[in-house]
């Protein structure tokens, strides 16, 4: 209580009041809830009180918490979070992860850990060479249990099963709960408690949703004449594929825009570094795929652009709730091109809210205009210091061009 005082934490979100009091109790728990309500400390609370009960004897920590996670960047948000609610408990947390040096990990669990939080790869690497074990383990955590799936680690997971004790408790926490989620618990938990706290696939209130008409063509002309004109900061920008979100941030680069691009492909150290630049507020943009862009929680983060709109529908609904959180507003932009049409009818039928394309808006007298789109003059976009460079012919398919602003590209 000290702790969660000192981090400024006043009341229980939704999920914390409903999900705190089932796992002290000893339950297994489904609960589903949207990102950004607080699911991190509904799981790790509990946990830390109930592993606090029993001392450790002895230098050696074993694993009695497990917390499977999908990305390494949300195993370093939750072992920071984990590490942080339990400092004055003396609780012994560490995060294990693809991207980096094995030995270097393998050193860290040396003392063992109360808490351990981890990949399912990285995790089944370190039992298979019986560099730690779980034979000790009390309570496995599920986090973004959905996202896992989608990311084809159900078999790693399955296999991590038979480390395990049967006797444990198991929590399943995720913002969407579909077919394969609900094949998972049912073969994992054991008469669950459920939880949910919004309706299924529902977007939260708290963001305003936004859907322009644009070609493909013309998507890094009007993302950069959007971040100008609203003078965005701190702005997430989700691409589709690795290779788009490097193209993107190199050409916002080229406007004058401090831009990075994260995504599997590069190296942890890049990523982290990346990460910790766009919370401090040190870079406006930040490009991202869907992997990468799993576990960054910035609590004031204003705005999100879907740049390509996802294939998944659900994966809309994880990507807008990167903004609107902690009880702030927050506003989803999402780019649409005429092929895209037919993937924001399927968001449209999830959320089960019809998301109508209008043209870009205008920005008069601080503030954005809607629906009313400009047909006869070009929207003024200064450049400190330099002129524009002529736009050099891209012949790749669906590549964004260099960016200007041309008065088509405000029409529906």
């Amino acid at each position: 209580m000290t702790t969660l005082q000192d981090l400024g934490y006043r009341q229980p979100t939704p999920i914390q009041t409903q999900a705190i009091p089932q796992v002290l109790a000893g339950h297994d728990l489904i609960a589903e809830a949207q990102t950004g309500t607080g699911k991190t400390a509904a799981f790790a609370l509990p946990i830390i009180q109930r592993l606090s009960r029993e001392p450790v004897e002895g230098d050696y920590h074993h694993i009695r918490a497990l917390v499977l996670v999908p990305t390494r960047e949300l195993a370093v948000q939750v072992g920071d979070n984990m590490l942080e609610y339990g400092r004055l408990l003396g609780m012994r947390v560490i995060s294990i992860f693809g991207g980096v040096r094995f030995d270097n990990q393998i050193r860290k669990m040396k003392r063992g850990a109360d808490v351990l939080v981890a990949t399912p790869g990285r995790l089944l690497d370190m039992l298979k060479q019986k560099k730690l074990s779980l034979e000790q383990l009390q309570v496995l955590v599920l986090d973004e249990a959905d996202r896992m799936l989608d990311l084809g680690f159900i078999h790693d997971i399955r296999t991590l099963m038979s480390h395990m004790p049967e006797q444990r408790q198991t929590l399943l926490f995720s913002a969407t709960l579909n077919g394969p989620v609900e094949a998972l618990a049912e073969s994992l938990l054991r008469q669950p408690q459920r939880i949910q706290v919004a309706r299924r696939n529902a977007a939260s209130q708290q963001v305003k949703q936004s859907a322009y008409a644009v070609t493909n063509a013309d998507k890094t002309d009007v993302l950069s004449y959007l971040i100008r004109e609203g003078q965005w900061q701190q702005t997430l920008v989700f691409t589709r594929t690795k290779r788009r979100a490097d193209l993107v941030a190199e050409q916002l680069q080229g406007e004058g825009i401090s831009a990075l691009a994260i995504h599997g492909d590069r190296h942890q150290r890049e990523r982290l570094a990346a990460l910790q630049a766009f919370s401090n507020g040190e870079v406006q943009v930040l490009v991202a795929t869907d992997v990468a862009a799993r576990g960054l929680d910035i609590e004031a983060l204003p705005q999100v652009v879907n740049y390509d709109l996802p294939n998944q529908a659900e994966a809309y609904v994880h990507r807008i709730g990167r903004t609107g959180r902690a009880g702030k507003r927050g506003w989803a932009v999402s780019l649409v091109a005429p092929e895209e049409r037919r993937f924001l009818a399927a968001i449209s039928a999830l959320i089960g809210k019809p998301l109508q394309v209008q043209p870009v808006p205008r920005f008069e007298n601080g503030r954005w205009i809607e629906g009313q789109p400009l047909a006869d003059k070009k929207p003024k976009v200064t450049k400190p210091g330099r002129k524009k460079p002529a736009p050099k012919p891209d012949a790749s398919v669906g590549a964004p061009k260099k960016p200007g602003i041309r008065p088509s590209m405000f029409k529906k």
